[in-house]
């Protein structure tokens, strides 16, 4: 399969992100009118009950180490909108520098992982998955100190779900959203 990068990351720059559909496995562009945003201030929040896991040191972090294993651990589940074409695709954008995996290891065993997209200052999260439990909790704690470090200003997880607001996730309009991805799509950050 062929992949239009160009089309591709236009589409992202655009607040658009892919997804197949879970029976048909067809894929198609889908914009929200909010986006749910991790905050990288004072806002973010580590819950209580995670900290001590965070400060252990009982998970190490790794970058793009293992980026097609978090591929598949995100699309693991009985039904997945990650399909082999959207695979393929993030194959693509990994080897061309866009696509990172963030990872969690205990040992050499790979605990769990974020799979997202870097385009400027923006960090547009796909998925993530875990295979010890916590694993893909200390993942986003440890990624936005490190998308912090980097100078990234935005952490978009696109849609908003219970566990993202215990860590200050919030919704942004769209029109709002658009505006900051703008500014952060002229602002030049490395991911790894």
């Amino acid at each position: 399969m062929q992949v239009d990068l160009a089309t591709i990351l236009a589409g992202y720059a655009q607040g658009y992100f892919l997804m197949a559909d879970e029976e048909t496995g067809s894929l198609a562009w889908y914009g929200t009118d909010q986006h749910a945003v991790i905050p990288l201030d004072e806002r973010f929040h580590c819950p209580r009950s995670l900290r001590p896991l965070v400060r252990s040191g009982r998970f190490q972090v790794r970058l793009n180490c293992a980026f097609e294993q978090v591929v598949e651990g995100c699309a693991a589940r009985p039904q997945t909108w990650i399909s082999p074409e959207l695979k393929q695709i993030y194959a693509a954008l990994h080897r061309s520098g866009f696509a990172h995996s963030f990872e969690t290891w205990q040992g050499e065993t790979l605990a769990g992982g974020i799979l997202g997209i870097a385009l400027g200052a923006a960090f547009i999260g796909e998925s993530m998955f875990y295979r010890i439990p916590n694993g893909s909790k200390v993942a986003l704690v440890k990624l936005v100190e490190h998308l912090r470090e980097r100078g990234f200003r935005l952490f978009d997880a696109q849609l908003m779900n219970p566990h993202l607001a215990r860590f200050g996730a919030f919704l942004m309009e769209g029109q709002e959203y658009l505006k900051l991805l703008q500014q952060c799509l002229g602002i030049p950050c490395r991911f790894d």
